[in-house]
C-alpha cells in the first residue's frame, strides 16, 4: 500500500504563490509516474501535471508557464510550484501514484487551494 500525504495548500490573493508538496511512503516502486490532479466545485477532476521517475513532465494547457511538477526521488516526494496563480486555479488538489500509465494507482486526499481575487 502507497500513501500519500499533500500539504502546502492554503489561502492565497491572485497573482501569488504557492508550492504543493506529496510525501509518499509506503512500498514506492521504480519507475513511476507522480501526478497532480485538480477538482473544483461543480467541475470534474482534471490533470494538471505530471512527472515521471526520469523527470519528463506534462503540463495541462492552462497551467503551462506558471506551474512546475519536480520530483525528489530519493524522498519520494513530488511538489507543485504554482506562480501566478488566478481565482480559476481554486480547487482541491490532489496527488497521484501510479506505477506506469495502465495502474490506478494511489491517491492522496487533497489539499485545498483557495485564490481570491
Amino acid at each position: 500500500q502507497v500513501q500519500l500525504v499533500e500539504s502546502g495548500g492554503g489561502l492565497v490573493q491572485a497573482g501569488g504563490s504557492l508550492r504543493l508538496s506529496c510525501a509518499a511512503s509506503g512500498i514506492i516502486y521504480s519507475p513511476n509516474i507522480m501526478h497532480w490532479y485538480r477538482q473544483a466545485p461543480g467541475k470534474q477532476r482534471e490533470l494538471v501535471a505530471l512527472v515521471t521517475t526520469g523527470g519528463s513532465t506534462n503540463y495541462a494547457d492552462s497551467v503551462k508557464g506558471r506551474f512546475t511538477i519536480s520530483r525528489d526521488n530519493a524522498k519520494n516526494t513530488v511538489y507543485l510550484q504554482m506562480n501566478s496563480l488566478k481565482p480559476e486555479d481554486t480547487a482541491v488538489y490532489y496527488c497521484r501514484y501510479r506505477r506506469s500509465f495502465t495502474d490506478n494507482g494511489y491517491w492522496g486526499q487533497g489539499t485545498q487551494v483557495t485564490v481570491s481575487s
